[in-house]
């Protein structure tokens, strides 16, 4: 089994993302306005950036993971075989986290020694 990414791959698009919301919350371009006249409008802002710095990092770290992704010498985690095959193909699954929705790729894999269905991430 191995990862969807890259540790490199999966840095760029968190830090990438990090710029982003920095962005909406101080840009970087002294003409643009900040936003929010309050205390409240602040924090509202600083949520906004904790979801989306947040939902980034999980969705990256899903896909650095070893048991992502079937691949060559996958194991059931079953019986332990390797006779494992790609029942249907990876599907874009939304899970709902405190910190907002996460899309993380599910697939549902199937052990030919023992019968059993499994998803390798166990997402």
């Amino acid at each position: 089994m191995a990862a969807r990414t890259t540790r490199q791959e999966a840095r760029r698009r968190v830090l990438a993302d990090v710029l982003a919301a920095l962005d909406r919350v101080i840009p970087a371009d002294q003409t643009k306005p900040l936003r929010g006249g309050t205390f409240a409008a602040w924090e509202d802002q600083a949520d906004e950036f904790s979801r989306t710095v947040a939902t980034a990092l999980l969705e990256e770290r899903a896909a650095l993971e070893d048991s992502a992704s079937v691949g060559e010498g996958g194991r059931c985690p079953h019986c332990g075989s390797t006779r494992v095959y790609l029942k249907r193909q990876t599907i874009q699954q939304e899970l709902q986290t405190p910190h907002g929705p996460v899309v993380l790729a599910q697939q549902r894999c199937r052990c030919r020694a023992c019968g059993r269905t499994f998803s390798p991430s166990s997402s």
